[in-house]
């Protein structure tokens, strides 16, 4: 489902009034008119439709973030996956004011990079990598990656989100990323590596241990990687279940 076939970000129109737009076979805007709704909420509609195409014209995900509901802003991915930023870190434990984070990974127009701590994993270099991030693109990273990265580095990632972890909670999958990618099917290269694995060979890197590195920065592209394959597959399963098209 794109943007286009939204009518929910108009104020005072709810999952009932857009149903029913749907099933008059209005899914899209350009097929609208005031008159289906009638009085002040067609006009409405009418008003979120034509600054919406200008929004989306000058790709401003954040207008669409504010006007969605929260439990709707997976609609954003469809429209604006071009322009969306997936990505994962790793850190030596779960405390932001005490532990380190050794890698961040980003995948994004294809491309995946890495940062490593001791290297090239800087405040500067995490401002450029997000720079151009319309959209960013997580598994739980509301409540860990984004506050650990702003607490350590200082950068500031407050833009428009996509968690699948709350994703994936409304089409019935739940646990961690390693138990969702399993349940939708997708495999992976170690599928022994755990998050403890990650701590872990973090911490043979740092004695000298040939490989650890490697593994742990292979380890996270295929988490990062791996969340582009699942925000296809949980906003498809989404588009099943609600869009009327």
């Amino acid at each position: 489902m794109r943007v286009e076939n939204s009518f929910i970000g108009t104020d005072g129109v709810g999952e009932k009034t857009e149903q029913s737009i749907w099933q008059q076979g209005i899914t899209h805007w350009d097929q609208f008119e005031p008159s289906v709704v009638g009085g002040q909420r067609g006009d409405r509609i009418q008003q979120f439709i034509d600054e919406g195409r200008e929004r989306i014209a000058e790709t401003d995900v954040t207008y669409f973030d504010h006007t969605f509901p929260s439990s709707e802003r997976w609609r954003l991915y469809e429209t604006f996956r071009e322009r969306a930023c997936f990505f994962d870190i790793e850190t030596t434990g779960l405390d932001q004011d005490r532990n380190q984070v050794t890698t961040v990974s980003l995948h994004q127009d294809g491309e995946t990079q890495t940062l490593i701590a001791g290297d090239d994993l800087t405040a500067e270099n995490l401002r450029a990598a997000f720079d151009g991030a319309d959209l960013l693109v997580t598994f739980n990273g509301k409540r860990f990656d984004v506050p650990f990265l702003e607490a350590n580095f200082d950068v500031d990632l407050d833009r428009p989100h996509l968690d699948l972890m709350y994703t994936c909670k409304k089409i019935g999958l739940s646990g961690g990323l390693k138990q969702v990618e399993q349940d939708i099917g997708i495999e992976r290269d170690r599928p022994d590596i755990s998050g403890k694995d990650a701590v872990r060979l973090w911490r043979e890197h740092e004695q000298g241990r040939d490989g650890a590195l490697e593994t742990l920065v292979s380890y996270n592209r295929e988490d990062t990687v791996n969340l582009r394959t699942l925000a296809e597959t949980a906003t498809e399963r989404l588009d099943e279940q609600v869009f009327v098209g």
